[in-house]
């Protein structure tokens, strides 16, 4: 499970760092080999290949109804590796979808990566704490 947050800068290539501390669960889990697509957010979502092929299956198997969400997940999939200098490049396609240019935050949010613009970031983040709590959390307790 990746957790926690990372303030990164994407080089003039368009690479990011990955961080120290998901190295070697990633290099573990899926030999460096990602999957990046966009998030219904507007950000990206990072997945170790493994957990993408099972993302894949379920996105593959929505019905007609979901054609363009497929669209969306599937048609905008590309597979990366961490290259030997710890990078992750980014397509300019991508990049351009999820509004990144410099300033990024890399989330891990469970079983794979959310990578936003750090100033979109923060203003999600300052809306969803202003907002009332959803009722599936409002008896979660601390």
């Amino acid at each position: 499970m990746f957790q926690g947050a990372s303030a990164l800068t994407l080089d003039g290539k368009g690479r990011i760092v990955m961080p120290a501390r998901h190295r070697e669960v990633l290099g573990a889990i899926c030999q460096n080999q990602l999957t990046i697509t966009k998030h219904p957010d507007g950000a990206l979502a990072i997945f170790p290949r493994p957990t993408w092929e099972l993302f894949r299956e379920r996105v593959a198997a929505l019905p007609m109804s979901a054609a363009n969400w497929r669209r969306v997940f599937l048609g905008n999939a590309m597979d990366v590796e961490i290259d030997g200098a710890s990078r992750l490049l980014i397509s300019p396609e991508l990049r351009r979808s999820a509004g990144l240019d410099k300033d990024v935050m890399l989330l891990g949010v469970g079983n794979h990566f959310e990578l936003w613009d750090a100033a979109r970031h923060a203003e999600n983040e300052a809306e969803t704490m202003q907002s009332p709590l959803p009722a599936s959390l409002q008896d979660f307790s601390f």
